[in-house]
């Protein structure tokens, strides 16, 4: 058989296992959104049995046979190649994959399925008692996984490669360490700042319809298509893409709090338009499918905080925001802009403002390095929790709900995900650097509301290049450097020194 047939059956297989996969993502969303409490048990079950059924075909050992014919064919050349980047990272996936019995990935779906109704009970609670042995059995299955997978220097890095390839805890470190060392002298130069925002005006009614209403256009409006995607409130906002044609993005709403919908939305509608983005041709393949989680990251960081939270960006919807809310019709641009920059610490990670958000990955990054090297147990860690936050932020969160419960991750068995968020970050403004060099003044094309330049440009750039390069190589391929906290850090400076007058 000729590599091209080899090929095309090796495809075929690939995106078959993908179509299966898609149903347990729409099975996955209808849980976080739609689904009845009482339904978990079952759900729990239908998951496990679908991940045991795609697990076995993702290790069937003809795709070792036909990896092998195609790892000596013309088709691993040029490197970069569609057909070489998919046998590449198909040998990847391949290798990990059958390291793992499908009994034990059953039951970590299994576990983890039933965890996340427990994780929203306790959190309702706040008690993080309810969540506990589940979250011990998730670690503990954790730990088998990464010591199943093999690493070189800890087991936090196993995990950690499964978000953010080739990515180390080692790296993550002297990434985060210049973060670490500037951001308390920043937050500590904005709280003394002879100018403060009144954050009361993001207090006010907002009424959910109207909420819902602004933020479906801005969505429309920055680029997402109504005709591929569909807009849901849930308990923890996030974004899935179930197929080409099918990108679904959450958030939450609060009446009395216009935030948490209005970026959250912006934020998960940057996840939404790179799944957009991605070639759908190679769709079920590595040329389909994102970098990276901390790539992902960038880009919804990027129109969240970058553009979102940009005067420009608000000079041209804030007229539109005060036709939809009564409570903005006194207030004006300046403050309302003032507002929603605001840097104060707090509890809540999805709600942290762009300098101390930062601080928040740190704090949980530092605790699953913890779990996983038997640093800490589980049952140890609100109190951790509370000490590390505070040594952070300088208080020490009010209950468990506003503290160590107040993420899904765990629940879910990601642990190694967090640092892609602030890697995210460092990514981002790299990228946006590289896009004003690129493009020009972007704040001058904002404030005309448009958005279609910066999106086509990371489209070329980032979308379309689907899994060719690592995140590190990506980044040092389009800005020139390797990844760095360095333009991130101007990036605060150049921002909130004019805000706050410091």
């Amino acid at each position: 058989m000729d590599a091209r047939t080899v090929y095309q059956n090796l495809e075929r297989w690939q995106k078959e296992t993908a179509l299966l996969g898609s149903i347990a993502g729409v099975l996955g969303w209808d849980q976080r959104v739609m689904m009845p409490p009482k339904a978990a048990p079952h759900r729990a079950e239908q998951l496990a049995l679908l991940s045991g059924m795609i697990h076995q075909r993702a290790t069937d050992p003809r795709i070792g046979e036909w990896l092998s014919d195609l790892e000596r064919s013309e088709l691993t050349q040029p490197s970069d190649s569609v057909t070489a980047v998919n046998i590449r990272q198909w040998r990847r996936e391949y290798d990990k994959l059958t390291k793992l019995p499908t009994e034990l990935v059953m039951e970590f779906t299994r576990v983890t399925s039933l965890a996340e109704k427990v994780w929203e009970e306790a959190r309702e609670e706040s008690d993080f008692r309810l969540f506990q042995p589940h979250l011990e059995r998730i670690v503990s299955l954790v730990r088998e996984i990464a010591e199943r997978l093999g690493y070189a220097t800890e087991p936090y890095d196993a995990l950690l490669d499964e978000y953010e390839q080739g990515m180390t805890a080692q790296e993550v470190e002297r990434l985060f360490e210049p973060l670490r060392r500037h951001t308390p002298e920043l937050v500590a130069q904005i709280r003394n700042a002879p100018r403060q925002p009144d954050t009361t005006i993001l207090r006010r009614h907002y009424p959910r319809a109207a909420q819902e209403a602004f933020c479906r256009l801005i969505a429309e409006r920055i680029g997402f298509d109504w005709q591929r995607g569909r807009l849901d409130p849930t308990v923890h906002p996030f974004a899935t893409r179930l197929t080409p044609g099918d990108v679904r993005i959450t958030t939450r709403y609060y009446e009395d709090f216009l935030n948490p919908s209005l970026f959250g939305t912006i934020h998960e509608l940057g996840h939404a338009l790179y799944e957009m983005g991605l070639p759908e041709e190679h769709w079920g393949t590595p040329m389909g499918a994102s970098t990276s989680l901390g790539m992902h990251e960038s880009q919804s960081r990027m129109w969240e905080n970058f553009v979102g939270r940009s005067r420009a960006f608000w000079e041209y919807f804030y007229p539109i925001a005060q036709q939809h809310f009564e409570s903005l019709r006194d207030t004006p641009l300046d403050a309302f802009v003032f507002a929603v920059n605001a840097v104060q610490p707090s509890t809540i990670r999805v709600e942290a403002d762009e300098v101390t958000y930062n601080l928040h990955i740190m704090l949980r990054f530092e605790l699953e390095l913890a779990l996983m090297r038997g640093e800490l147990q589980v049952a140890d860690l609100p109190s951790a929790w509370n000490e590390r936050f505070k040594a952070y932020m300088g208080f020490t969160p009010p209950n468990d709900a506003e503290g160590v419960l107040q993420d899904v991750h765990w629940s879910g068995g990601m642990i190694g995900y967090f640092p892609t968020y602030s890697l995210g970050n460092l990514y981002a403004a790299q990228l946006y650097e590289a896009a004003e060099r690129d493009l020009g003044d972007l704040h001058a094309q904002f404030r005309k509301g448009e958005f279609t330049p910066l999106l086509e440009w990371l489209r070329e750039k980032v979308h379309q290049q689907g899994q060719r390069y690592s995140a590190k190589e990506l980044i040092e391929r389009i800005t020139g450097a390797p990844p760095s906290a360095e333009p991130l850090i101007a990036y605060f400076q150049r921002k909130f020194a004019p805000l706050y007058g410091v």
